[in-house]
Parts: structure tokens; C-alpha cells; sequence
């Protein structure tokens, strides 16, 4: 295992939640009016911006891929918060309680990429971030799809499987982006 991948992805975590943190500040847990398919289209607005930013080369809005894979990161916790309240109509989250979930899931994410990084050998440090948003992109609509069949698989990972994925490779990407100061990109 990469004690560096690791690291990074700490570091990564830390740009991350620092974002959360203040916008906790700002707005308090207003996201959490949002059902869970809300946020998967949050999800799917900011990697189909970045896809279009890859594909076109130029952005007009004074905002590149590193603050959208950021929202990537983020709104994936939100989703996965989400999901472990179900549809409990009680919006109210403090500001310490969101901060602990917000690590836990994300640590549960860093566990689980730790575990496929050892299995796969770190082949995502040879793909392109293009790549990594079409995977991305993938996985929100296979998302979407479970959300449309009520959460009903037959032989697939559930929504949560995959939202952590979709953390992992946004977390990829900024590493990736990170490694070449290319954070105004």
C-alpha cells in the first residue's frame, strides 16, 4: 500500500472539509431538506460542468474542475448522511453532529479506497481525470437508475456503494490536479 496515496487524501480531505465547514457556518444544515435523489443531481450538474469544461477547454464562469470535484466530494457525504436518516423530516443537524458524520463517512471512504487501491494497484494514477469524470458520471447514472427502481437491485452494490466511489474518484482527480498545480484548471 502507498503510504502517499494515503496522505494525499488526507490532504485532499482537508481542502474538502474545510469547504463544508464553512458553508455549515453560512447556511447550517439547510442541505438537508434535499432528498437523496436532489443530491444525486447536485452530483450529476457539477460532473457533467466538468466533463463539458474537458471537452470544450475553456470555462466562462470564473470557476474551474477543482471547486466542482470538491462538490463532488461534499454533496456524495451529504448523500450518504442522508441515507442513514432515511426520510426523517427532521432537517435539524448541529454543526458538531454534521462534522461527525461528515468524517465518518468520509474515513469509510478512505478505508474502502485504501482496501481497492492494494487490490488494484493503483492503476487510477494512470488515468486521465477525463476519464475519472466519465466513471463519475457512470456511477450517477446507475445511481439515478437504482433511485427510479425504489432501491431495488438484483446482483448490484446498493446507492451507498457507489456514492462512496464517486468520492474516491473525485478525490483521485483532485489528487491528480493537486500533484500538478493545476488547481485553477
Amino acid at each position: 500500500m502507498n503510504n502517499k496515496t494515503t496522505e494525499q487524501y488526507k490532504t485532499i480531505i482537508k481542502f474538502c472539509k474545510d469547504i463544508f465547514d464553512k458553508k455549515m457556518k453560512d447556511y447550517g444544515s439547510a442541505w438537508r431538506i434535499l432528498r437523496t435523489s436532489s443530491l444525486t443531481d447536485q452530483i450529476y450538474i457539477k460532473a457533467n460542468r466538468i466533463r463539458s469544461i474537458q471537452k470544450k477547454g475553456v470555462h466562462k464562469i470564473n470557476e474551474g474542475i477543482w471547486p466542482e470535484f470538491i462538490g463532488i466530494v461534499n454533496y456524495s457525504l451529504m448523500a450518504l448522511i442522508q441515507l442513514q436518516f432515511g426520510d426523517d423530516d427532521n432537517y435539524n443537524l448541529s454543526y458538531d453532529e454534521a462534522i461527525e458524520l461528515y468524517e465518518k463517512y468520509f474515513y469509510k471512504a478512505m478505508d474502502l479506497m485504501e482496501n481497492k487501491n492494494h487490490d488494484y494497484s493503483e492503476a487510477w494514477r494512470n488515468m486521465r481525470i477525463s476519464s475519472l469524470t466519465d466513471i463519475i458520471l457512470m456511477k450517477l447514472l446507475r445511481i439515478k437508475q437504482i433511485e427510479d427502481n425504489q432501491g431495488k437491485t438484483f446482483v448490484s452494490e446498493g446507492v451507498d456503494a457507489n456514492y462512496y466511489d464517486i468520492i474516491n474518484y473525485a478525490v483521485f482527480a483532485l489528487i491528480k490536479l493537486y500533484e500538478s498545480k493545476n488547481l485553477n484548471k
